[in-house]
């Protein structure tokens, strides 16, 4: 499985992560905004907590217990709403 730069797979192997910060609380809420467009479309959903500035991901295909390729592609996608 080829996982996006800048991701790392979480201690137990099953789920992909990553942080993002951004200048402010607005910016942070607007890429959020983003993010449900993507997830929507994909209809896969990540686990996230956003405090002030920073935002941190968690994915994971609870169906399959661990990373799947709809994580994978979710994950390319968040991150192309970055660059």
């Amino acid at each position: 499985m080829n996982i996006p730069e800048g991701w790392t797979t979480s201690d137990d192997g099953k789920a992909l992560e990553r942080s993002y910060e951004f200048a402010d609380f607005s910016e942070a809420f607007a890429f959020l905004t983003r993010v449900a467009m993507e997830a929507e479309k994909a209809d896969h959903h990540p686990e996230f907590t956003s405090v002030w500035n920073k935002v941190d991901f968690r994915l994971t295909s609870h169906d399959a217990d661990g990373v799947t390729d709809r994580d994978v592609k979710l994950a390319k996608a968040i991150h192309a709403l970055v660059e």
